[in-house]
C-alpha cells in the first residue's frame, strides 16, 4: 500500500520589529499575555544558569503556533529537575522548551475553559514544530 499523504513541515517565521506588540496577546491571549511572558522568562531562568537576561526573538509558526527564544548565539545548558534532563542546546531550542513549559502551565491554570483549550492547542502546535526541529531529541528530552 502506498501512502499518498503529503507531509508539510511546520516552519517558523521571525516576527518583524514593527509587529512585536501584537505577539503577546496573539500567543497567550489578552487576559494572560503578561503572565505568559513572565512564565517563559521565569522558566528560562530556572532551567538554565546560562540565562542572565537577553533580548528575545518572537516567532509565528505556519500551523498557527508561537514561541519565544532568547537572542543568544551560544549554546545553553538546561537542567530539568522534574525529569532528570541535563543537556546543552541552542538558545532557539531552549526557547521552544521554555515556551512549551509556559503554555502547559497557562493551560493548566485555565483548564476547562475556551481559553484553556486555545492554550492547549498552542502547546500542541509548538510541539509539532519541535518534532522537526534540528534539536528535536534535546527538546523532547527536556519536556518529557
Amino acid at each position: 500500500m502506498t501512502d499518498t499523504t503529503d507531509y508539510t513541515p511546520v516552519t517558523a517565521s521571525l516576527v518583524a520589529e514593527d509587529n512585536r506588540m501584537g505577539f503577546y496577546p496573539a500567543a497567550f491571549g489578552e487576559a494572560r499575555m503578561m503572565r505568559g511572558e513572565a512564565l517563559v522568562l521565569g522558566y528560562m531562568g530556572n532551567l538554565s544558569q546560562d540565562y542572565k537576561g537577553a533580548f528575545w526573538h518572537f516567532y509565528t509558526l505556519s500551523n498557527g503556533g508561537y514561541y519565544m527564544a532568547p537572542a543568544i548565539d551560544t549554546e545553553m545548558h538546561l537542567e530539568v529537575s522534574g525529569n532528570w534532563f541535563s543537556g546543552s542546546m541552542s538558545a532557539d531550542a531552549a526557547g521552544v522548551v521554555a515556551t512549551l513549559f509556559a503554555f502547559g502551565h497557562l493551560a493548566a491554570e485555565a483548564q476547562g475553559t475556551a481559553e484553556g483549550d486555545a492554550l492547549i492547542d498552542r502547546y500542541h502546535f509548538l510541539r509539532e514544530y519541535a518534532l522537526d526541529h534540528a534539536e528535536a531529541a534535546a527538546i523532547l528530552g527536556a519536556i518529557d
